[in-house]
């Protein structure tokens, strides 16, 4: 399953400074703020909280996530394979426009869902397909609203 708008390329980091240091003069449009969250998701163990330092960076119509997990208790990013650098490639994100829609076909497809998310109020919700046999690396799928949307572009 691949579809969606595609707008996100994430990579862990173990130096979330140092992974921003690495888009300086590449045509980063300013400087990102770095953000800590406790993230809670739903995976096929249960309820599990991801606690990450983040930065979102963008370039032209691409966002660069850069994740530091402080606690990784699903291993997701932990499995992150080191290519010698300080940035690990580790999933793709694309936005869907129909989320009842596009939940209904994950159900019926062979890519297991590694961990997910509803953020509430119908702002975004998204998922983490484990895509690493397939292509390598998890797909990220999101669904949002058009002002969430805004805010991210914003950020």
């Amino acid at each position: 399953m691949i579809e969606g708008h595609l707008y996100q390329l994430g990579y862990v980091c173990d130096d979330i400074e140092e992974g921003i240091a690495q888009f300086r003069g590449r045509g980063m449009t300013h400087e990102p703020r770095v953000i800590e969250v406790d993230q809670p998701v739903d995976s096929p163990r249960g309820e599990v909280v991801n606690r990450m330092k983040l930065a979102f960076i963008w370039i032209g119509e691409m966002q660069y996530e850069l994740i530091q997990p402080l606690t990784d208790p699903l291993g997701i990013y932990g499995n992150c394979v080191s290519n010698g650098g300080p940035l690990r490639f580790h999933q793709t994100c694309a936005r869907v426009s129909d989320w009842s829609d596009f939940r209904a076909r994950v159900a019926k497809q062979d890519l297991p869902v590694a961990m997910e998310r509803d953020m509430g109020g119908d702002a975004l919700k998204f998922l983490y397909l484990d895509a690493r046999p397939l292509v390598g690396h998890y797909l990220e799928y999101t669904w949002m609203t058009d002002a969430a949307w805004d805010q991210i572009r914003a950020m």
